[in-house]
């Protein structure tokens, strides 16, 4: 079901985050796929992620570019309707 004009989705989760579980669930319920980097097993991916986002929490959503933020900030813009535009590769 993926699109292949979508952006790629990248999760940087742990292994022991119930957000980034909710995220890939909710994610999962839209027919999407993403790319997980796990920074609980690789420091350099955290200090990137910090370096990118400037938080230290997990999740953190990028679609494509877009860094969405974390779990409860990709639900803000799901309810406002400004996800699917960005999942859908157009401007939001």
């Amino acid at each position: 079901m993926s699109n292949t004009s979508a952006p790629r989705i990248t999760i940087y989760s742990t292994a022991v985050c119930p957000y980034c579980v909710m995220a890939k669930n909710f994610l999962k319920s839209k027919g999407r796929d993403w790319d997980e980097i796990r920074i609980d097993l690789d420091p350099t991916e955290r200090e990137k992620m910090v370096a990118l986002t400037k938080r230290t929490s997990v999740p953190q959503i990028f679609v494509g570019e877009v860094h969405v933020g974390g779990y409860d900030d990709m639900m803000a813009l799901h309810k406002a309707g400004k996800l699917e535009p960005l999942l859908n590769g157009e401007s939001a």
